[in-house]
């Protein structure tokens, strides 16, 4: 999925690393987190063939705020293995209630479009990375 949320096939011989949108010509893999919502998130799961990684996050919570630059850090080393994104729990009530999220920062890995790994507690760089590279294999 790209920013403009096209699906784009990558061939196998080809490096996910540097593929870019065959529609809007960004890049497929920025290194950095998606901020996503409903649709667009099911979206995601559906048509995605790399693991998801998903950060449940609130502005007011000083977790999710120590968390997030090792949440970014991540992105950047482990894609294209994986895609990472954002939900923002106070402007996706929906997705929040569908997911049982009930403390934040709330991370889960999807694959195959299902839920893979969930964790509920903020980490640093190492452990968020070991517990991504686990849960995406």
């Amino acid at each position: 999925m790209s920013e403009c949320d096209s699906v784009n096939r990558i061939p196998r011989e080809r490096s996910a690393q540097s593929a870019k949108c065959g529609k809007c010509g960004t890049a497929l893999f920025s290194g950095k987190p998606t901020e996503i919502g409903g649709e667009r998130f099911r979206r995601h799961i559906e048509q995605n063939d790399v693991p998801l990684v998903l950060d449940f996050w609130a502005s007011w919570c000083g977790p999710c705020r120590a968390m997030a630059p090792a949440f970014d850090q991540v992105a950047n080393k482990i894609a294209p293995k994986a895609r990472f994104l954002k939900a923002d729990v106070d402007a996706e009530p929906q997705l929040t209630a569908e997911f049982g999220i009930q403390g934040v920062p709330a991370l889960f890995v999807f694959k195959n479009g299902r839920v893979a790994a969930r964790q509920t507690a903020a980490t640093d760089f190492t452990s968020l990375a070991r517990w991504v590279e686990q849960a995406s294999h």
